[in-house]
């Protein structure tokens, strides 16, 4: 990756691409390239065929997928499957097609196995069953691997994978009902505030343990990949510890300066009790994240209120 060039990140208007175009851009690449949905349906072969033929991208990263939480992943099951396939079918199989100097795909945690021991390693990936909730979701993911894997191996593609975990910060989702806990706990918390709620009410007993990345952190994780790394073996990309639900709600709280208390409703379901990534064969590399969790949901926090506004 040169700075003159050409780089189309899919999946622009996201939270992981508007990150990744931050970073690029920090760092002085300029020559960008960006679709809208309704600019180029990634679905669609025919029109990702002729993208690529005639913006002719050397870089690509692909951060466009179908995404949602728990309720969206088990309801659309079917959408979750052929969009994605579609999706990253039509991004790999054209950039081998036109030559692309590199290819970056982005998946997520949730390929592991459900009862995969922590932290998450990369070596088990297809060690045993996935979580029912999500499988459309992460079979999806798991093939793109598989694909850039033998692109590679048939085709001599440089082709990479990284698969991030937990990620929260600007252009985060903050929908009531379809958001994930980071960002569902600054809402909560924040309307209780407005309200003058006495109670906020957080699901579960508050034990779970989860790893949250900054979306910034990922993003210059993702191109440190693309400067320095061209193996074969996707890496796993984390901050490196994790936090209970209960510590991250308290800092939330603290955060957004809510007064009154905070009640755990063990009648609802804990989720699984932990999920780190192992994150050792990146940080070995010499790459590390640079924002504490405290800062990032500060920085979140003022991202929120922003959109409200």
């Amino acid at each position: 990756m040169k700075p003159e060039s050409k780089i189309y990140v899919a999946g622009h208007r996201g939270m992981v691409g508007s990150a990744i175009i931050r970073e690029l851009q920090r760092l002085g690449f300029n020559h960008i390239i960006t679709r809208t949905s309704s600019e180029l349906d990634l679905r669609d072969q025919q029109q990702v065929a002729e993208f690529y033929k005639s913006e002719k991208p050397d870089i690509v990263f692909v951060a466009a997928a179908k995404v949602g939480g728990i309720h969206a992943n088990n309801v659309y099951r079917a959408e979750f499957l052929y969009d994605n396939l579609m999706i990253q079918n039509n991004l790999i199989h054209y950039a081998y097609k036109n030559n692309v100097e590199k290819l970056l795909f982005l998946g997520s945690s949730c390929i592991y196995p459900k009862l995969a021991p922590q932290p998450l390693k990369e070596d088990y990936l297809l060690s045993g069953l996935l979580e029912p909730t999500n499988e459309p979701y992460a079979i999806a993911k798991i093939t793109g691997i598989k694909m850039c894997e033998a692109y590679r191996d048939q085709y001599g593609c440089n082709f990479i994978s990284a698969m991030p975990t937990n990620l929260y910060g600007p252009n985060d989702n903050y929908h009531p009902e379809n958001s994930h806990v980071l960002p569902a706990l600054i809402r909560k918390f924040h309307e209780a505030k407005l309200n003058n709620s006495s109670e906020v009410v957080v699901w579960g007993d508050g034990s779970p343990m989860r790893e949250f990345l900054y979306a910034d952190d990922l993003a210059n994780a993702l191109v440190y990949l693309m400067l320095n790394y061209n193996e074969k073996q996707f890496v796993n990309v984390g901050y490196g510890s994790d936090v209970t639900i209960k510590e991250l709600a308290e800092t939330v709280k603290e955060i957004v300066g809510y007064t009154g208390n905070m009640v755990f409703d063990t009648t609802k379901p804990n989720g699984t009790p932990r999920k780190l990534m192992d994150s050792q064969r990146l940080f070995d590399t010499g790459w590390k994240p640079k924002v504490a969790l405290k800062d990032g949901i500060a920085l979140a926090y003022q991202d929120f209120l922003s959109k409200l506004s």
